[in-house]
């Protein structure tokens, strides 16, 4: 296993971790960076000091409470549906690509996609479908969306990918051929 240090589009640290299980099957992980202590007190403090200039304008202990509510709420929220500290790419030559999303609070969301619908792993700022060819591409599966990692740790992943595929569409080549 193998890790390598990046930056996100926005500068933030990132890690990219290569994991070889086999010959056609490699996971790729791209790691964000966790939840800063010192963000959430800001946050908390702000809401907080808010609430307490609104409870000594009202004299209305609700405010308070109310505040401290909403803020655990939000911090729930958060943490189970925005805050994503890794995503994974686990590709698998003879099955698929499996993406999994693993967000802060422990919960996980996965996609798998088949070989058989895969055409080719790209690089792209931006894509442009024709509607009149019926050939092309009938979906597009961004990756690493919320981790947005720069160029250089695309072409990694894009370069990782591209062996297996290639290895398989040698295989499928030389099955052909016999």
């Amino acid at each position: 296993m193998e890790e390598r240090r990046y930056r996100s589009a926005s500068g933030a640290p990132l890690a990219l971790r290569c994991r070889q299980h086999s010959a056609s099957c490699r996971e790729l992980a791209v790691r964000c960076p966790r939840l800063q202590l010192r963000s959430l007190s800001a946050v908390t403090s702000a809401v907080w000091l808010a609430a307490y200039g609104l409870f000594v304008l009202c004299q209305n202990s609700m405010v308070l409470s109310a505040a401290i509510f909403l803020t655990l709420i939000g911090l729930i929220i958060y943490l189970h549906f925005v805050k994503i500290d890794q995503e994974s790419l686990l590709v698998i030559g003879s099955l698929g690509i499996q993406v999994t999303s693993s967000y802060a609070s422990g919960k996980e969301s996965t996609t798998f996609i088949e070989m058989s619908q895969v055409k080719d792993v790209v690089i792209n700022e931006a894509i442009h479908m024709d509607p009149q060819d019926p050939q092309g591409v009938s979906e597009v599966v961004p990756l690493f969306q919320s981790s947005q990692p720069r160029l250089d740790c695309l072409i990694e992943v894009y370069k990782s990918c591209h062996e297996i595929l290639d290895q398989r569409k040698a295989a499928s080549q030389s099955d052909g051929v016999k």
